[in-house]
């Protein structure tokens, strides 16, 4: 669960979805919530001390697919196997033989 105290500071730019999202190369925080209007399930740092590129790089991570078991990516896969009718559709995937790829 996220503070409240976090949840106000969330106020100071526009929420945009992430594959749209635009971030500076330089380092920063970074939010993401459940939904339009849901509440903050995630606090993320794009420092750029790993591989360069801050809140960009970082953000640009899992836009590719690539972070699937890394911060935000983890969180919402761990999400996605709590889910049963997303779990169904999978399945269903499976057995008609056209199974999602982990970067899909």
């Amino acid at each position: 669960m996220i503070s409240r105290k976090i949840q106000d500071m969330a106020q100071w730019t526009d929420w945009v979805p992430l594959i749209s999202a635009d971030p500076p190369p330089s380092p920063g925080v970074y939010l993401a919530r459940q939904g339009g209007d849901g509440p903050v399930v995630y606090v993320g740092v794009g420092a750029g001390a790993r591989k360069g590129g801050g809140l960009r790089g970082r953000l640009r991570r899992y836009t590719s697919g690539k972070a699937l078991a890394s911060g935000l990516g983890e969180g919402l896969f761990d999400r996605a196997l709590a889910d049963r009718d997303w779990l169904r559709e999978r399945l269903a995937e499976v057995e008609s033989g056209r199974p999602m790829r982990a970067s899909e």
